[in-house]
């Protein structure tokens, strides 16, 4: 048979019919997107309300045995015995300031992009511990003690790594939880709501403002702080009533501060404190505070639930 368009043009027609075949065959390069570095807020979320509980993954204590861990607003802790000695861990607080106590560490896990793990130095000879730095700056503090002294540094600080292992695995694996505070719980509280009012200005200091802690459960305005924890004990110290509230004072330095406590609504035999702070500014030591911080303390300890 004779092609009427003679045997160039076929074979051109065929040509284009191949070309067309092989490129519908070749896949398009997939896309690659270099990993994000890893922030507090990704990885951590509403700090206000984070369980830091979650992050301290106690199995990981080689042939340790552990207390529950212990829940705060801004940290926690767990007990534990090896070798029937007795060790504190402890995952908290979180913080953004520079801190010149920070030095390099060669941390020797795995890291998330933009994550880096530093050890803590300015810290007693029980106690070692390790920071991870996220790619925001803002720093989360892990430690261990007891009460071996130099000689057991090694072993705290194998541990300490163990703990900063399971806060990444924690980060990365989408196990981080979160704590819904009950009524009454003063984890619900916003302390710079309680410093912005006009009847501190002239003990805080002419202009100044609340500012915020990073965990959202203190505050601090000029010379004048608040903060809320959960603590194991009760606080000592005499006691008076301010506010409606039984409250013990103490003095630290140029410090003097008072504090109430309410049994925890939600962790049995546990208590939730606030704690006002003055510091005194004119070289007299802490005492020289307390008249100014019994007035915060009168007009704080009212308005909490």
């Amino acid at each position: 048979m004779r092609f009427p368009f003679g045997p160039v043009v076929v074979a051109l027609a065929a040509a284009l019919v191949l070309g067309a075949c092989s490129s519908a065959a070749v896949p398009a390069p997939a896309a690659t997107q270099a990993p994000s570095p890893l922030t507090a807020v990704a990885a951590l979320g509403d700090f206000t309300t984070l369980d830091y509980c979650s992050l301290l993954d106690v199995s990981r204590l080689r042939g340790a045995t552990a207390d529950d861990p212990d829940s705060s607003f801004t940290d926690c802790r767990a007990d534990y015995v090896r070798s029937g000695r007795p060790h504190t861990v402890s995952v908290g607080p979180l913080a953004a300031e520079a801190d010149p106590n920070v030095k390099p560490y060669q941390y020797s896990g795995p890291l998330p992009d933009g994550v880096a793990v530093q050890q803590a130095g300015f810290t007693p000879d029980t106690t070692c511990s390790r920071v991870v730095t996220f790619a925001d700056g803002i720093r989360l503090n892990v430690a261990v003690s007891d009460t071996e002294g130099p000689s057991a540094a090694d072993d705290r600080c194998t541990d300490a790594d163990a703990v900063v292992g399971g806060v990444l695995a924690t980060a990365t694996g989408g196990k981080v939880r979160h704590r819904q505070f009950p009524d009454r719980s003063w984890g619900r509280v916003d302390p710079c709501a309680l410093l912005n009012v006009h009847e501190l200005d002239a003990i805080s200091g002419a202009g100044t403002q609340p500012s915020a802690g990073l965990s959202g459960h203190s505050c601090i305005r000029g010379t004048v702080s608040v903060e809320f924890s959960v603590q194991k004990q009760a606080p000592a110290g005499a006691s008076e009533t301010l506010g409606g509230r039984t409250a013990r004072q103490s003095t630290d330095g140029a410090f003097c501060r008072l504090t109430t406590s309410q049994p925890s609504p939600d962790t049995p035999g546990r208590g939730e404190q606030a704690v006002v702070s003055v510091v005194d500014t004119s070289g007299s030591g802490g005492a020289a505070a307390c008249p100014a911080a019994t007035q915060v303390a009168t007009l704080v300890f009212a308005k909490i639930p």
